[in-house]
């Protein structure tokens, strides 16, 4: 009996643990519904005005406005754009990453969106035409009023590849380096936010940097792994009764024999 009192232990204990991942896999569908259910409510949202200085600190500890729908006014600072490399709908190229001084008083990096490689020439004035052209970089500052979504800070870089500020190589939208790259929160620009703004789908004067290109969906595949684990406990249950029966009958059946 020793060894099937083990088998029995061993069993229960497999049953215990697939029906506990699976529990918490139903816990994490719960969390994942709501998630995205409090994401499109926010998305589709009358805009707020950006949060201020006084509610960053409560800001950054819940991150409950991320996805906020906001809007905010002031100036482009065009002389610190930021050029961070990204893989859209529309394939590679660049999120344009514009801080903007609000008529607040606070600086908040916007991404104004996407452009290619060529568009960033452009934007850079390297592919300016001949003839004294004025380039887009050289567009006099004027102000302007932004809506878009409220985004958390990507730090450290992207995928096996960081950040070179040295260098002016980003991989990601990391609030924290960028301004200190760029020399954010000097010059009167004011503090940073600790956040950036996603710009809503809105095109500049020459059909780019395009908007709205915000990737708002969320892998949702609780439900399949929470029924596979309890199925797998099932399965070991089944298993585990099927053999310590069979294990019973044959030592009744060898204990009737003698």
């Amino acid at each position: 009996m020793g060894l099937l009192v083990c088998l029995g232990i061993v069993a229960l204990i497999g049953v215990l643990g697939f029906l506990a991942l699976g529990i918490w896999q139903v816990q994490r569908l719960g969390w994942k519904q709501a998630l995205i259910a409090r994401v499109e409510s926010r998305i589709h949202a009358e805009p707020v005005p950006a949060p201020g200085p006084a509610a960053w600190a409560a800001w950054a500890a819940s991150a409950a406005d991320e996805y906020r729908r906001v809007r905010l006014s002031g100036l482009f600072q065009r002389d610190r754009e930021t050029f961070v490399q990204a893989v859209t709908e529309r394939g590679g190229g660049y999120w344009l990453m514009t801080p903007l001084r609000t008529d607040a008083g606070f600086t908040v990096l916007v991404n104004r969106g996407f452009v290619t490689p060529e568009q960033r020439n452009q934007l850079t004035g390297a592919a300016s035409a001949s003839g004294g052209q004025v380039t887009i970089a050289q567009v006099p500052a004027a102000q302007i009023t932004v809506t878009g979504l409220l985004r958390l800070s990507e730090p450290g870089g992207g995928f096996l590849r960081h950040n070179d500020p040295v260098a002016d190589r980003w991989y990601s939208r990391d609030i924290a380096a960028i301004a200190a790259a760029r020399g954010l929160g000097e010059r009167g620009l004011g503090e940073v936010a600790p956040y950036f703004i996603d710009a809503d789908a809105t095109q500049g004067p020459a059909g780019f940097p395009v908007g709205g290109l915000t990737v708002l969906r969320f892998a949702n595949n609780h439900l399949v792994y929470a029924l596979t684990w309890f199925a797998l406990a099932l399965m070991l249950a089944a298993a585990a009764t099927f053999v310590i029966r069979g294990e019973c009958r044959l030592r009744r059946a060898v204990e009737n024999e003698h």
